[in-house]
């Protein structure tokens, strides 16, 4: 599904083929267009010796073989299997990590025989004709996804036995995600919550309930909901792209929108369209006034019956903590109490972080919470010496000119500290200091 919806949005198809030709395992790709509940959408199929690549539950009802052949394709009812595709990938969370010695002094043959450890994969990528920034994201997807495996599995990632990841079509899949995400030329990869499905897939370890454990365990950190059909909509390769090329997760981003593509899933569901859909646009971080625009969470919590010295001791916690600004501001609460509003500025991906603190160092019974452009001055370090000891100054700048500057506080009560100097004495130092070197 990634695929179709790169292709979509602007990676020209020869691109994907070219790359396919470079990895030569034996692969191609058929790219056609589809329809999903109504969403006109590419679908991008791989074919592994002539042999089309299944759904992974299709895959292994048929004993982990694939019956569907190259002339056997329909471009019309490729969605016919009734299985989803997340992604683009028939992607498998079915990994088998005993070995073929130890399948054979059990007295059966390997099973996954013809799959391939990490070692082997990152041999394949190395010597494929792509740059060296893609093979790089190549392998970091994977190694991800042998991560994930083998701390379920508990086992080390160089014995992860990649079968159906490792197979011709994962690699397909994978490595044309990352040298068409680099075509794209984006500065920042934002990815939406992720609706996972529900209800249970199959695989090599059986019936397992979605998402996926491999799935799970790569989704750490990340939003994720259940919603629409009860089937597999996000699956461990997928999930390993997200997480390998999305910097960080978040609602619609504001941009002025210049490209979009929908990449299209095998099954077609009444209602839902099971397509992955791509925006491009450029991102309204720079603003007319030179600054830059951000997105922050805004925690607050109102306090009335919290110890003033515990307030502040939580105030410097949160900001050891990661919490961008901590401030508080004393308001009248009810029945004429007095009482505090805490206010925390924070990034998106610290929130939840910083809202269990509140909750364990004061007494609130509920954070507020939402989300806030604000725009910021360019700004930058220097560090001046002073008789006592260096101290940076914190720079600002609007449209390539410094607007102001101030020494950093921390650096000077430090060495006030140190040197039993007035405050006010090492800070004016500094600014004489920067004043001199920077005329």
């Amino acid at each position: 599904m990634f695929l179709g919806a790169l292709v979509e949005a602007g990676v020209s198809p020869k691109l994907l083929e070219d790359t396919v030709a470079a990895l030569d395992i034996g692969a191609r790709l058929e790219i056609s267009r589809v329809v999903r509940s109504g969403i006109s959408a590419t679908k991008v199929d791989v074919y592994s010796h002539g042999e089309k690549d299944l759904p992974r539950e299709v895959f292994w009802e048929q004993g982990g073989h694939s019956h569907s052949h190259d002339h056997s394709h329909d471009h019309e009812h490729g969605h016919s299997h009734g299985h989803t595709h997340s992604h683009g990938q028939r992607e498998a969370d079915a990994r088998q990590h005993e070995s073929s010695e130890q399948s054979s002094r059990a007295g059966v043959p390997a099973p996954h025989e013809h799959g391939r450890g990490l070692n082997e994969i990152r041999q394949i990528i190395g010597k494929a004709s792509i740059s060296e920034t893609a093979k790089a994201t190549s392998i970091r997807i994977f190694e991800a996804l042998g991560a994930a495996e083998a701390k379920i599995h508990s086992t080390s990632i160089e014995k992860v036995h990649f079968h159906e990841v490792g197979a011709v079509d994962a690699m397909v899949d994978i490595v044309c995600a990352a040298v068409g995400a680099e075509a794209l030329g984006v500065d920042e990869w934002v990815c939406s919550p992720l609706n996972v499905g529900g209800g249970t897939v199959k695989c090599a370890h059986g019936t397992l309930p979605v998402p996926a454990p491999a799935t799970l365990e790569l989704l750490k950190e990340a939003p994720v909901y259940s919603s629409g059909p009860q089937v597999e909509l996000v699956t461990p390769t997928g999930a390993a792209i997200v997480k390998t090329l999305a910097s960080r997760f978040s609602q619609f981003p504001t941009m002025k929108i210049e490209q979009s593509g929908y990449g299209a899933g095998t099954r077609d569901f009444p209602g839902h369209p099971n397509v992955v859909r791509l925006t491009i646009g450029q991102s309204a971080a720079k603003t007319a006034a030179g600054t830059s625009q951000e997105t922050i969470t805004v925690l607050e919590a109102n306090l009335d019956d919290l110890s003033p010295q515990v307030l502040a001791y939580t105030m410097e916690q949160l900001l050891a903590a990661g919490a961008l600004d901590v401030f508080s501001v004393p308001v009248q609460m009810k029945k004429g109490r007095p009482g505090a509003v805490l206010t925390v500025l924070s990034k998106p991906e610290d929130a939840d972080r910083l809202s269990k603190l509140i909750f364990a160092e004061t007494t609130t019974l509920g954070v507020r919470r939402r989300e806030e452009m604000r725009q910021v001055l360019a700004r930058r370090w220097e560090t001046v010496e002073t008789p006592w000891g260096p101290v940076r100054i914190k720079i600002a700048s609007m449209n390539g000119t410094i607007s102001n500057y101030a020494p950093e506080y921390e650096d000077c009560r430090a060495v006030a500290e140190k040197h039993h100097v007035p405050l006010r004495t090492v800070m004016q130092e500094a600014m004489r200091k920067y004043t001199a070197t920077s005329s």
